[in-house]
């Protein structure tokens, strides 16, 4: 083979072992021995091995002693501990010094050749293994997307890309190419999806899910089966970022359920957001709730009255539920949440904002550190990880799980990266989202946009009898004319949201309880 797997032996009878280097040689390892685990600790301090057979007793530095040595010293190199003694306690605590495998004695060929490929071949075989699964199953996939007619068939879609863009992402082959290839031909068929259904939704057509709907379909039935529930939105969170987060919140819960519902339009907070907690769609807020709604262009943050906006709701239904909200900025606010927790837990319903990840999206766009930590989808999916590992959020989780509560979680609307730059002109209120525009003498090109002339056919507000609302779709985003280069060189390549997508719109709603 043109790059020979390197192996050292550590064995004090290694004598006794020549049929098995003889068959490794022959198989083309390059294996070099050791008698003790000083002299095996010298080779590894000056060589370079792929992996490392290490017998557990030996006379001088033991097999465990030796290990955590090595472990000092080179602590990514994988190791093989072999022995002759089955006891529990041994095993433990070599899994506990953290090798990669334990063989008991005798060995024979066939278990050493496994446990080489299981450590040193694994990468190449799973990316092997999945590039070709998913190469058979990419026409499958793609005969889905244009047989897609229904909410349903794109949130098996949706589920599908993400899936093996999941999977995909641990290789190194070239199919991960294909699929963002494929992902972009299904937000082209979405789109198409959208623009002839998502008016008749809003009428009462065969609609899924959406953001206004969710505390009359889902939370309200909670708290009606006596349920105390903790409903936990995670701004700008996808999906995908869910797919990677739920590994680890398993560990304590169990998902009762686990499902896909549909952001309203604009796919931003201002709009999304203050419909999840009214249950009322944004121009019925306005209307309804004159005091609890700002317009684009008027000063204030656009979601301070979220927590009234869950009374009225409860008012609407005639239901005497308590609720408090909470908003989690930063690590200092989450604290403060958490030491009021028992307080809270008083109340029939407890909503929590988290903003990281919609801060994390900001940031990546205005810090260039933070760009090139998440250069990708991937790195994206990793930070937010690491977020949650060290999070209040986590630590939440960990508290309420020993509580008699409902834990959803759930978000407004998710976000995509975006490429490609779309010139729009308008006056000096036209506003600045980069994937909607709403204002009035919107300069565009139709063809290249979803429209929406007459905003109430959106249930959405209408300022002035001119004002309009155009969408970006697929990686698209708006760009002015004025100082173009700039403005496309700096946004390009950055997380958006606020226009229709399936990362944007296809977003989770997962309902916990504690193991």
């Amino acid at each position: 083979m043109p790059n020979k797997i390197k192996i050292l032996w550590v064995d004090d009878e290694i004598d006794l072992l020549k049929a098995h280097l003889f068959y490794l040689k022959e198989k083309g390892f390059d294996v070099e021995t050791a008698t003790n685990g000083q002299d095996a600790l010298d080779m590894i301090e000056s060589g370079f091995y792929d992996l490392i057979f290490l017998d557990e007793n030996m006379p001088g530095l033991s097999g465990l002693q030796t290990l955590t040595r090595i472990k000092e010293i080179r602590p990514e190199w994988p190791v093989v501990m072999i022995t002759k003694s089955e006891e529990e306690n041994i095993m433990e605590e070599a899994i506990g010094r953290k090798i990669s495998d334990y063989l008991i004695k005798p060995v024979n060929p066939t278990q050493i050749l496994l446990s080489i490929k299981k450590n040193i071949d694994k990468k190449r075989l799973i990316t092997e293994t999945t590039t070709s699964t998913y190469r058979s199953e990419f026409g499958r996939i793609s005969l889905q997307i244009n047989d897609s007619f229904t909410f349903g068939d794109w949130t098996d879609v949706y589920k599908k890309l993400t899936y093996w863009e999941l999977e995909l992402e641990n290789g190194e082959g070239t199919m991960d190419e294909v699929l963002q290839m494929q992902k972009t031909e299904a937000n082209h068929a979405f789109t198409k999806f959208i623009k002839k259904n998502y008016l008749n939704w809003l009428s009462g057509e065969n609609a899924p899910l959406m953001s206004h709907m969710l505390m009359k379909e889902k939370i309200l039935p909670l708290l009606d089966k006596g349920n105390k529930v903790v409903f936990i939105v995670i701004d700008n969170f996808r999906y995908d970022q869910w797919e990677v987060l739920k590994r680890d919140i398993a560990n304590d819960y169990i998902t009762e359920e686990e499902s896909i519902y549909c952001s309203i339009l604009p796919t931003a907070t201002q709009y999304a957001r203050n419909a999840l907690f009214a249950g009322l769609m944004p121009a019925q807020i306005k209307k309804m709730f004159p005091e609890y709604w700002l317009d684009e262009i008027e000063e204030g943050s656009k979601n301070q009255f979220e927590e009234q906006l869950t009374g009225t709701f409860f008012k609407r239904f005639r239901k005497p539920y308590s609720h408090a909200y909470k908003k989690i900025n930063d690590h200092e606010s989450g604290k403060k949440m958490l030491e009021q927790l028992s307080e809270l837990l008083n109340k029939n319903l407890i909503s929590i904002v988290f903003n990281f990840v919609d801060m994390l999206s900001h940031a990546r766009t205005e810090v260039k550190m933070i760009k090139e930590l998440a250069a990708n989808e991937a790195a994206y999916r990793s930070l937010t990880r690491s977020w949650f590992s060290h999070s209040t959020l986590k630590e939440l989780l960990l508290k309420l799980k020993d509580e008699n509560v409902k834990v959803v979680i759930t978000t407004d609307h998710g976000t995509i990266r975006v490429q490609n730059p779309i010139k729009v002109i308008g006056d000096k209120n036209i506003s600045l989202n980069l994937r909607y525009k709403q204002g009035k003498n919107l300069n565009y090109n139709p063809k290249e946009v979803y429209e929406i002339k007459d905003p109430s056919k959106a249930m959405l507000p209408k300022p002035n009898l001119s004002t309009s609302f155009i969408f970006a779709t697929n990686n698209d985003f708006f760009a002015y004319p004025n100082n173009y280069n700039h403005y496309v060189s700096y946004y390009k390549d950055t997380f958006q949201h606020g226009g229709i997508s399936l990362e944007e719109m296809l977003i989770p709603f997962v309902i916990l309880r504690s193991k």
